[in-house]
């Protein structure tokens, strides 16, 4: 009684003190709009590695001993050889620029005392290129190995006199500092142009789906208040992952629209029964709250699940995600009956009559579709568990590059036309023998994938001491305790070729360096990234299965009834993922991953409100009616709810350029898609054909329900008993979760 004494009071405060709890939000809103600019967003994947990870470890000495180089590729048309040397120079000079490989070191490079300037670029021999490699028909290429990462403020500025010294019409440019620095630009434009597009549809679905022009304003804005104050919060955690930044604050907004939908309709109901409207809220809240928390409930295990994962950007997007859940849910059951009250006067006078009254012969005819259906998905299911895994999959950065249409993917793809592909990767070596370090660089040139390698005792003209150059110059390539090698694979980032000629690489430097040594890039780092993600998929997906399951037999006592509310979710994410497959798309890895888990939390609702529709209706009526008439009630609910999380998901995959975004809008959009097919047309066939096993296991729940109370209250137990509705009451209202009341 106290439990339920202290939850009055503060049903009874969120009530009548509405003004305190605006003045709260109104002060957290603002601190966190002022925190958000605050908030860095990495463009990194490697960041995201365990430090058992080869490429962790490798990339932790590096750092310490040379720093973690950001790389570019210049295209200059319509250039003479003396003008490519001129260009290529005062690239060179510019600060942030380490190193610059272009057509001019073919040439004269020796001429002189050259190989004594403060550039790296002039130690590199003669015989190290042809002009072929950097000057082809009137074009020159230049390889640019920045001093810092590609995400540092110094390389964006360095890349921006770039852009001046070349022109950007004369210029092709690509790599993945490039590509970083145009990702940064364009994500906050294309994420604002997408929210804003998202709110205008998602205010049109409930303007059709509801009964008052003034709701969808009230909802939109509470949802925008809790997407606010989750972006801003982000800053306790110093940064979060691109992925995070881009997907977060429109995935909120599509999952927990329902919670807001729904305490306003069952306040609705409260008041047209003629309680006073502070009466009402108060029984709407108390009503609302269960079902409200047992729905976010679902989501957040869906998305908690992913902190599992070894590849940490799993956890930067679980954590963020979870977080977005909870703002929402505070903002739902503190914030919006404050607002509900304040303006019930304009909700009352906007008032409409409803758009879409009833899908009577929407219910028919699910139901007499329902044996194909249930045939069709039995058959398809088993192929698709396995055509999933099927797929083409990225891992790495080619997975978050800018996607076809864009500047950078157009010009990597001319500089690819003209020039052979030059895939950057570093050696580091113990720092001893001179010898062995020549013979090192001498055996990968052999390699017919390897372009060049540049080494310290590989480049120096014979004779000349490294003691007898600058410290600025031999401490770009060599430290005390290691040596940098330069190594340009003619490779894709991203390929089963890459990987082969990774992989021997790295077998030729550990022949030589069998300890101590190591190799550095985007490929070695894919091939980590690759190795962790396919041990967390089987992990994740499990957890989530699990910990959804667990949450749906909880609410309904059973053991089958949790199983038919889980099928058809899976077979839609069965059938999502193996779509790709079938059309011939690649697919990203970590899209494939997350997705999975957001798909199963956020629409396994869906299912329960289609269940305990049907399980509500049972009790007055045979199968066949409870499952049409079960149709009839959900539709409208999964429709808005489930419409809104397609609207969500497709507008970043038409509005985003950069290819991990815009591949996962399309999953979530295509998923909540399918999983409305599936528990409109699959649950209702599997609900009626289990019939007989459901009513079992329902009656063996009321039984013990019966018991437990008899022995609570002293009380003769009964030997019939109608089946308890308590949950399945509460569960049953969750139908109006898409915004209806009826």
């Amino acid at each position: 009684m106290k439990n339920h004494s202290l939850f009055d009071h503060f049903v009874h405060f969120v009530v009548y003190q509405g003004k305190w709890i605006q003045r709260f939000f109104l002060v957290a809103t603002i601190i966190c709009a002022v925190c958000f600019p605050m908030v860095k967003v990495n463009y990194d994947l490697s960041k995201y590695l365990p430090p058992s990870a080869k490429t962790k470890q490798a990339l932790d000495v590096m750092e310490e001993e040379f720093g973690y180089p950001g790389m570019a590729r210049v295209m200059v048309k319509d250039v003479s050889l003396q003008e490519a040397k001129q260009i290529r120079q005062q690239i060179s000079d510019l600060e942030g620029v380490e190193l610059v490989i272009g057509s001019d070191l073919t040439t004269d490079v020796y001429m002189g005392a050259s190989f004594l300037s403060q550039s790296l670029t002039g130690m590199l021999s003669i015989d190290q290129f042809s002009t072929d490699d950097y000057y082809k028909d009137g074009n020159a290429l230049m390889d640019i190995i920045f001093e810092e990462g590609d995400g540092s403020e110094l390389t964006k500025a360095a890349i921006n006199q770039i852009y001046q010294i070349v022109g950007m019409d004369r210029g092709c440019f690509a790599g993945s500092s490039v590509s970083a620095k145009e990702r940064e630009e364009s994500i906050t434009r294309e994420i604002t142009i997408a929210i804003a597009i998202a709110i205008v549809i998602i205010w049109l679905i409930l303007t059709v789906t509801t009964t008052s022009w003034m709701e969808p304003f009230l909802f939109i804005f509470i949802m925008l208040v809790a997407i606010l104050l989750n972006m801003g919060s982000n800053l306790m955690f110093g940064s979060i992952s691109f992925f995070t930044f881009s997907t977060a604050a429109i995935l909120q907004l599509a999952v927990s629209m329902d919670y807001s939908i729904f305490l306003l309709h069952t306040f609705t109901a409260y008041k047209e029964s003629g309680l006073e409207i502070h009466k009402a809220m108060e029984k709407a809240v108390k009503e609302a709250c269960s079902s409200i928390l047992a729905s976010g409930a679902t989501t957040i295990v869906g998305f908690l699940v992913l902190v599992s994962m070894e590849f940490t950007i799993g956890r930067d997007v679980g954590f963020v995600l979870t977080k977005g859940i909870l703002c929402s849910l505070l903002s739902v059951l503190l914030l919006m009956p404050a607002m509900i009250l304040r303006f019930n006067d304009r909700i009352e006078k906007s008032v409409h009559k409803p758009v879409i009254r009833n899908f009577n012969a929407f219910s028919a005819a699910m139901y007499r579709i329902r044996k194909p259906v249930f045939i069709i998905s039995i058959l398809l299911a088993v192929p698709c568990y396995f055509g999933q895994d099927m797929n083409a999959f990225f891992y790495g950065d080619d997975a978050i590059g800018a996607g076809p249409g864009t500047r950078v993917y157009e010009d990597t793809q001319q500089i690819n036309a003209v020039f052979d592909k030059s895939n950057m990767v570093i050696c580091m070596v113990p720092n001893g023998s001179v010898v062995k370090e020549r013979e090192l660089a001498d055996a990968l040139e052999q390699e017919e994938f390897i372009n060049y390698a540049i080494a310290m005792a590989g480049t120096l003209p014979p004779g000349i001491s490294e003691g007898f150059l600058p410290d600025t110059v031999t401490e770009q390539l060599r430290t005390d305790r290691y040596a940098r090698l330069m190594v340009s694979m003619n490779t894709s980032q991203e390929s089963e070729y890459a990987f082969a000629c990774s992989d021997r690489l790295e077998e030729i430097v550990h022949s030589y360096y069998p300890e101590n040594s190591y190799v550095i890039g985007m490929t070695p780092t894919t091939i980590d990234i690759r190795d962790i993600l396919t041990k967390d998929y089987s992990r994740v997906s499990l957890l989530s299965l699990a910990g959804v399951a667990l949450v749906v037999f909880c609410t309904f006592q059973s053991i089958l009834v949790p199983i038919l509310v889980i099928i058809p979710i899976e077979v839609a994410i069965y059938l999502n993922m193996t779509i790709p497959y079938i059309l011939g798309d690649s697919m990203i890895y970590i899209g494939y991953i997350i997705v999975s888990c957001l798909q199963l939390g956020a629409t396994i609702d869906y299912s329960i409100l289609m269940t305990n529709n049907y399980l509500n209706f049972r009790k007055q009526m045979d199968n066949k009616q409870a499952a049409i008439a079960a149709i009839n009630k959900s539709t409208l609910s999964i429709v808005t709810s489930g419409g809104i999380l397609t609207v969500v998901g497709y507008l970043l995959f038409f509005t985003s350029s950069i290819q991990a975004i815009s591949q996962v809008g399309r999953l979530v959009g295509r998923g909540a898609i399918l999983s409305m097919i599936l528990v409109l047309s699959l649950l209702p066939a599997m609900l009626s054909t289990f019939d007989k096993q459901i009513q079992r296991q329902q009656e063996r729940a009321r039984a013990r329900k019966e018991r437990k109370a008899a022995r609570r209250h002293r009380l003769p137990v009964p030997k019939k008993a109608a089946v308890s509705t308590v949950n399945a009451d509460h569960a049953a209202d969750h139908t109006e979760n898409g915004g209806h009341h009826e």
